[in-house]
């Protein structure tokens, strides 16, 4: 039955990559991609600055062990260097959190001792798994991981640094703020203030030690796609409205009407969209409309914006074996991660740079990292005024008015219409429910039309591994199995799920 049953997958980033393989292999003969723009990968996005490859979208391999998809298939590919490969990298147990060596510079210009800071990042450590555990308990006593922390530093502060003198102790809460700067970068938010408290453990890491493509990311969606057969994808072909449940008198429960005008009919469609386009799209792009329950959720996650500057060097000016610069402002005792006014300050929302290694493969390369609504002004500035408040920056933490970069590059990932930001969280007031609700497909159960006609992919409907690739695949797997199990089960039998 599956050999004439026409699907149609909306977006080629991995997670439409991912089903469009396992379906092809499954026996399905009618599939197809329609893309909206002239390449594959979605946000896995992979550039040059110079003689460097750099990772404009997807950056690590988040838990790259045996549990994770795009290890497997990076290591079956050849794509990943032999340390990533070793027992001993995928047994490291980080929590998300790896355990880099840093450099900390102050807005006064000073290089501060990591030991001195220990006791704030420790403190900042038991807040964050503090936050983890609410999930398993049932109950929000705040709204969200923002005001949780806020009611708690001052709190514990007042009891652990009582012998602490106050000027320490300031300085402690401002590396806090720097902190909760870095976690608006890794939840993809604005502010801490926008992510639930009560869903926030939801998120599930894996064991491994985070690595990158040395060849570029990419290079995961180049193998992919070699194994499609030609022609599977249909490139800068912008999809208007799904019209999905047409009567029983049409020869296809789905209708798929494009920008330019075609009509595509289809037994099945999957949507892999990001989160963001659905956000701003969903009552344009599903006629009918999504059922209430599945928008409310559509609309109680969040989907916030994480950009990333390069900046490259002629020479260092941090240490040999620093891996993450952290920038500590010195007037951010309050536990702030926004800043007051966007224009003016946006760039104290930068929160430092990681450091691009090996120096042999990068030279001299930073990546600076960036979220919320000061990055997505920061999109609107040319070049060269971002160049200028990097530089301006980095001269007035480190003390050295000479400093001057050789060439920026950022990413741009608001202003991309077919994304509208970078990666999904929980938001306040969010569950389980919410997110078992974006992978639900339509019609929903008990209707009498046929089922499985719109299908819901992509790494926002993943219920665990939501914001990272991994979980893009791993949806993409899911609903092709959907449609495998559900013509295994309505007639003759398919080809037995493969293994990829």
């Amino acid at each position: 039955m599956s050999v004439h049953t026409k699907v149609v997958i909306i977006g080629c980033g991995i997670s439409g990559i991912a089903a469009a393989q396992r379906l092809i292999k499954a026996g399905f003969h009618h599939v197809r991609i329609l893309e909206a723009t002239a390449r594959s990968g979605g946000r896995v996005k992979t550039g040059r600055l110079g003689d460097s490859i750099v990772e404009i979208g997807a950056n690590w391999i988040h838990g790259p062990s045996e549990e994770n998809p795009v290890f497997c298939l990076a290591r079956q590919y050849g794509l990943l260097d032999p340390e990533a490969l070793t027992a001993e990298n995928q047994a490291m147990d980080i929590g998300g959190h790896p355990p880099w060596v840093s450099n900390v510079f102050s807005s006064s210009g000073r290089k501060l001792d990591a030991v001195d800071l220990y006791p704030a990042l420790e403190m900042f450590s038991e807040l964050l798994h503090d936050c983890s555990e609410f999930h398993s308990q049932g109950g929000e006593p705040w709204a969200s991981v923002g005001d949780f922390i806020r009611s708690e530093v001052n709190q514990r502060a007042a009891e652990k640094w009582k012998d602490i003198d106050a000027n320490t102790r300031s300085l402690l809460l401002c590396v806090i703020s720097s902190m909760l700067k870095v976690e608006c970068c890794v939840n993809g938010t604005h502010s801490l203030d926008e992510v639930g408290l009560g869903a926030f453990g939801l998120y599930k890491t894996l064991p491994g030690l985070d690595c990158t493509f040395p060849g570029g990311y990419e290079g995961l969606i180049k193998n992919l796609m070699s194994e499609l057969p030609s022609g599977l994808v249909t490139y800068n072909r912008p999809v208007r409205c799904v019209h999905w449940n047409n009567s029983e008198k049409s020869e296809s429960p789905v209708m798929i009407e494009c920008d330019d005008g075609e009509n595509i009919t289809a037994d099945h469609v999957i949507v892999t969209v990001p989160l963001g386009y659905l956000k701003k799209h969903h009552s344009t792009l599903f006629h009918p409309p999504l059922p209430l329950h599945k928008l409310h959720s559509v609309q109680r996650l969040g989907f916030g914006t994480n950009n990333k500057i390069f900046v490259e060097f002629d020479s260092p000016w941090w240490d040999a074996d620093c891996e993450v610069i952290y920038l500590v402002w010195e007037d951010e005792d309050a536990i702030v991660d926004q800043v007051p006014d966007v224009q003016r300050s946006w760039i104290k929302k930068l929160f430092g740079f990681t450091v691009l290694k090996p120096t042999e493969r990068y030279g001299h390369l930073l990546c600076g990292w960036i979220a919320g609504h000061e990055s997505e002004y920061m999109e609107t500035l040319s070049e060269q005024e971002v160049t200028h408040a990097v530089t301006q920056l980095i001269r007035r933490f480190t003390g050295n008015p000479t400093i001057t970069p050789r060439r920026i590059l950022r990413s741009q990932w608001f202003h991309d219409p077919w994304t509208c930001g970078s990666y999904s969280y929980p938001g306040k007031g969010c569950s389980v429910q919410d997110l078992e609700n974006m992978m639900e497909p339509l019609p929903a159960k008990g209707s009498q039309s046929q089922p499985l006609q719109v299908l819901f992919a992509g790494e926002a409907t993943h219920s665990c591994y939501y914001s990272t690739v991994h979980g893009a695949v791993l949806s993409g797997w899911r609903e092709a199995d959907r449609l495998i199990s559900h013509y295994s089960s309505v007639g003759p039998s398919v080809p037995a799920k493969s293994k990829l």
